[in-house]
């Protein structure tokens, strides 16, 4: 990896680098190359089923394992990681998604609602959970940045994405809100990443993900952005270089969000490719 140092003496939590395929791995990666300390959380279950401690051994980081539905985690969490890191905070990713109704294969239109309650709690509330959090313990520096994973199915409909749909939405919905009072309060900014479909544990979940990735890469005049692309950005939004960007959805996938239609999906549905 190419550094440039952007990210010398700054300091952060990455929240859900469960493999290498994790966007939130590469993230990990690239602050520590762009010189940041960082600490890593992922879920305790995470201990059983990931390689988050492979990597926090490699990038000589320290796990601290969460809850991200439970107050006292997150409190402790927050508390424990400026201490380790000797000071406030200058970034936080927010990489965390579960729906129990993807899992479980229930369709939209019969949704079991507690699933969807914790669908809700884990991958939207979390986020304004740890921005209270990290607001009341005043853990952030002026200036920092506070950045969330989100997905275009928060705007258009992919009826595969069932409740994550709208999980995302209230992701999003969280960051404008939560953006204003943080920004205005403290200068600390908040925004969320809408990256292409990206083959990562999460993503290959959703049902025809399949369909979805090589749907949006010939669509995107730039093909998918990979997860290697997206934590160059990320980094970016951790550095000095974006400090008056905030309470903004980022799209991050090559031209996606506002392509109507490309020229490979034009041939592909013109009248002689369908046999008329």
């Amino acid at each position: 990896m190419n550094s440039n140092q952007i990210l010398k003496g700054k300091k952060g939590i990455i929240f859900g680098a469960l493999n290498d395929a994790s966007i939130a791995w590469k993230v990990a990666e690239q602050c520590v190359v762009e010189g940041a300390q960082i600490v890593l959380t992922n879920a305790p279950v995470s201990a059983k089923i990931g390689q988050t401690a492979e990597l926090a051994k490699k990038l000589n980081a320290p796990l601290i394992y969460a809850d991200v539905t439970k107050m006292e985690d997150l409190e402790h969490l927050v508390s424990e990681s400026v201490n380790l890191l000797g000071g406030k905070l200058d970034f936080v990713l927010h990489s965390v998604g579960m729906s129990l109704n993807v899992r479980k294969k229930r369709d939209y239109t019969d949704i079991n609602y507690d699933f969807m309650h914790t669908t809700f709690d884990i991958s939207a509330m979390s986020f304004h959970r740890l921005m209270q959090t990290l607001f009341k313990q005043d853990a952030v520096n002026e200036w920092g940045s506070i950045l969330a994973l989100s997905y275009i199915a928060a705007q258009r409909v992919f009826p595969d994405y069932n409740e994550m749909a709208d999980a995302k939405s209230l992701l999003e919905s969280y960051a404008r809100s939560f953006g204003y009072h943080y920004g205005k309060s403290k200068k600390v900014r908040v925004n969320t990443i809408s990256q292409s479909p990206t083959k990562t544990t999460a993503g290959s979940g959703v049902g025809g993900f399949d369909a979805f990735y090589n749907y949006a890469d010939k669509m995107s005049p730039l093909g998918n952005a990979s997860a290697s692309d997206c934590a160059a950005y990320c980094v970016s939004l951790f550095s000095d270089y974006t400090r008056m960007v905030t309470m903004q959805n980022l799209f991050h996938d090559g031209g996606f969000s506002y392509t109507g239609i490309s020229t490979d999906l034009m041939e592909q549905f013109s009248d002689s490719a369908l046999g008329k």
